[in-house]
């Protein structure tokens, strides 16, 4: 047997970082064994990008995955570039490699379709669908399950696309015909099947708690009683009014209070499914007497609004929706020096931490750095100002936002068409990011301008295609300062 540790790396899709709790008893069991990073964000709020930058430990500007490809023209922006290294390429010339589940690195040629990788693809996409026609089965969701917002495609014409709307139902069938539960069988037999001459890897992406929320009982009426944070269903004073052009705001703006709870109650249900789902993979892994050397990453590609600004779904940077989960427990021959951090973390700082600790050649290039001087007790802090979060729009550039956090404070560009507006939260002291200090023009001026610069810079470095405006602060304060709150 190799001396080098298994790796598993569980991800959860548009999980937010505060939905634990009773529900989650195997993830909070994982979490307690692991090292906690408690401001974790990811490099974009939608799963292409996100993934994108996850897997390469580059910014969605350096890569080229800006947005989900789902047309021809569309993807000139939603695939990694080939030159750019990824972590299924690092990691299969030593390891018997596995993916299971939502295969969201996108390329070209698709990497399971690649006669080159060495790969084991037990990917979710034709396979589950292939799997219910098999066994007489209906997939979860349907029509009533997403609504019809207009979207911007190319800064040019406006079509009409559907999205997953928080319709909530009862799925008839059982476990293992919903989508995790087919997650769960394939990661399994990963785990059984493994060639136990090498090393094993298996990067498990699970789909929930992302929607369609219609769930398979005892799930769906698990949860009877939900404490909902203060900011569902409210509206900031100041909250950039742009998210009403973005399917953020068209979708989730209509809902009640009332309603997000009953939403709430099916979507924590959700989220006890994904723990039961992880409860048996780390069982498995003990199991086979894998555990106690297998290296275990459990995150999330990105957040979910759930109401909070009254707003559904990502795509935009309010710390629901871009703040992840991000718990790495190491194997028993080593002994991390903390156990939780409040250090500002970037997914892309995932990909060089485990190549640094699996003493793998980290790529040229990277955007992120490793994470082991912390875990080494070597440094006490990262000695990094500030981390960076894109978005370009959905399915088409359309709504654009950047956002840089530096300390306690989060700066938020949101842009739509030729309009720009301006958001700076304290995140430590307004968690719920409910104050929007950027009208606070002789307190917080000085910050913002720095910041905007920082956000310039990095936006020159990775050759972003969109530029910030010289004087773009003080437009913003005459532009809108009648209309403010």
């Amino acid at each position: 047997m190799s001396e080098k540790p298994n790796v598993v790396i569980i991800m959860a899709d548009q999980l937010r970082w505060d939905a634990f709790g009773e529900h989650t008893p195997n993830i909070n069991q994982l979490k307690a064994e692991s090292v906690v990073f408690d401001r974790a964000y990811c490099a974009s709020p939608l799963c292409v990008p996100a993934r994108g930058a996850f897997f390469t430990g580059k910014y969605p500007n350096v890569t080229g995955s800006l947005i989900n490809p789902w047309t021809e023209q569309e993807k000139q922006h939603g695939m990694v570039r080939p030159e750019h290294e990824h972590w299924y390429e690092l990691l299969e010339e030593q390891w018997d490699s596995w993916h299971t589940g939502k295969q969201h690195l996108f390329t070209e040629p698709k990497l399971e379709h690649s006669a080159d990788s060495k790969t084991h693809w037990l990917q979710l996409e034709q396979r589950y669908e292939a799997f219910l026609k098999a066994n007489g089965k209906k997939k979860p969701g349907g029509p009533a399950f997403q609504g019809l917002v207009p979207e911007l495609a190319f800064g040019k014409i406006t079509r009409k696309r559907k999205y997953s709307i928080p319709t909530v139902g009862r799925y008839e069938e059982e476990l293992d015909y919903f989508y995790d539960g087919f997650i769960l069988n394939d990661s399994l037999k990963a785990i059984r099947s493994r060639d136990r001459s090498k090393p094993f890897a298996l990067n498990a992406m699970f789909l929930a708690p992302h929607p369609p929320l219609d769930i398979p009982e005892p799930w769906y009426s698990m949860i009877r009683d939900v404490k909902l944070p203060d900011n569902v269903g409210v509206w900031a004073d100041n909250q950039s009014p742009l998210q009403l052009y973005n399917l953020t705001g068209m979708l989730g703006s209509s809902y009640t209070r009332e309603e997000w709870e009953r939403i709430w109650k099916v979507y924590t249900g959700l989220v006890a499914l994904l723990d039961h789902c992880v409860g048996k993979l780390v069982a498995e892994l003990k199991q086979e007497g894998l555990y106690d050397n297998t290296l275990i990453v459990f995150t999330s590609d990105h957040g979910e609004m759930l109401g909070s600004h009254r707003l559904w779904q990502k795509m935009c940077m309010y710390e629901e929706s871009v703040k992840t989960p991000l718990y790495m427990k190491f194997p028993s021959g080593f002994t991390p020096a903390i156990t939780w951090s409040d250090e500002p973390v970037s997914s892309v700082d995932v990909l060089p931490t485990l190549c640094d600790y699996l003493g793998i050649e980290t790529p040229e290039g990277v955007s992120g750095r490793s994470l082991m001087p912390l875990l080494r007790g070597e440094r006490a802090t990262l000695e990094r100002e500030r981390i960076f979060i894109q978005f370009d729009g959905n399915g088409a550039r359309s709504n654009f936002q950047r956002c840089v956090i530096e300390g306690d404070y989060k700066l938020i560009v949101d842009i739509f068409k030729d309009e720009m507006f301006i958001e700076l939260y304290d995140v430590t002291n307004d968690p719920q990011e409910m104050t929007n200090l950027a009208f606070r023009s002789e307190e917080h001026g000085r910050r913002i301008e720095s910041m905007l610069e920082a956000l310039r810079q990095y936006m020159c470095d990775t050759n972003d295609l969109l530029e910030l405006p010289d004087g773009l602060y003080e437009q913003f304060l005459a532009d809108y300062e009648a209309f403010k709150a």
